[in-house]
């Protein structure tokens, strides 16, 4: 049978530890969840907004590129869809053990397992509901210059084997190294929706110019996965614990409480 789902990632930050050289305080890897069977009709929201910006069919939209003011119709069209999204934010002044961290891939990988575990959940759940296909999903990375999707897979692999006496909560019946895939953002819409909505949760905890702008991570509360009314650790997943502080203190993300799973 096919795959149920479509998952669509991409980030926004760095990985790097070098603060007094410009890297960043955070590092945000984000998830757009889709059922298939709807899944293009649900992207063209990209579409639809590149019209209303003015912008010419068939150029990809970087939300980085955008003006302020276009970035708000923007996430405003994410809200309004079907589709869902998870964000993992990862405060790197905080982590212990920084060193082991910064090893190749490391901290992008493990913040790929936070991430899958809650895009596991959130498709295991979503079987309630009547849907096509084997409950599984296919995962399509953003494609990053120098990355080895065989070595991510292969770790996935690894954590799959260790999932019977550690404690790795994907559930593998939604996720499959061999369902993994890597695009680059022109290729799909589902990539540029998973960069705005990536890029969106970045400028809601990084700072820029002594500021942060939470607005637009705000407005896509209506599609953050949430369980029991709870947002924290679902949707959104700080990582380590503590620094989430400096988001939920700010403007209207105080609807995020933290009741991890």
């Amino acid at each position: 049978m096919t795959a149920s789902y479509v998952v669509y990632i991409d980030e926004s930050g760095d990985e790097g530890f070098l603060f007094s050289r410009g890297s960043s305080d955070w590092f945000v890897l984000s998830a757009v969840i889709t059922q298939k069977s709807w899944d293009v009709e649900e992207v063209k929201l990209v579409d639809n907004v590149r019209e209303l910006l003015g912008k010419p069919a068939g150029i990809p939209l970087h939300f980085r590129n955008l003006k302020h003011e276009q970035k708000f119709p923007y996430v405003s069209e994410i809200a309004k869809s079907k589709l869902r999204t998870i964000s993992v934010l990862v405060h790197k002044p905080s982590i212990n053990e920084k060193e082991m961290y910064q090893e190749r891939y490391r901290l992008y990988f493990y913040s790929v397992r936070l991430l899958l575990e809650r895009v596991s959940w959130l498709c295991r759940d979503s079987r309630k509901s009547k849907i096509i296909g084997d409950g599984s999903a296919d995962i399509i990375f953003s494609n990053r210059s120098g990355m080895s999707y065989s070595e991510l897979k292969a770790y996935l692999d690894k954590l799959k084997a260790m999932s019977e006496f550690s404690d790795i909560r994907i559930d593998w019946s939604v996720v499959k190294s061999e369902q993994i895939t890597a695009l680059p953002h022109r290729a799909r819409m589902g990539l540029q929706i998973a960069d705005a909505v990536a890029s969106s949760y970045f400028r809601a905890v990084q700072a820029l110019h002594g500021f942060r702008e939470t607005r637009y991570a705000s407005i896509l509360k209506p599609v953050a996965y949430f369980k029991r009314k709870v947002y924290l650790g679902y949707g959104i997943k700080f990582w380590p614990k503590g620094p989430e502080s400096v988001i939920l203190a700010e403007g209207d993300s105080g609807w995020m409480v933290d009741d991890s799973e």
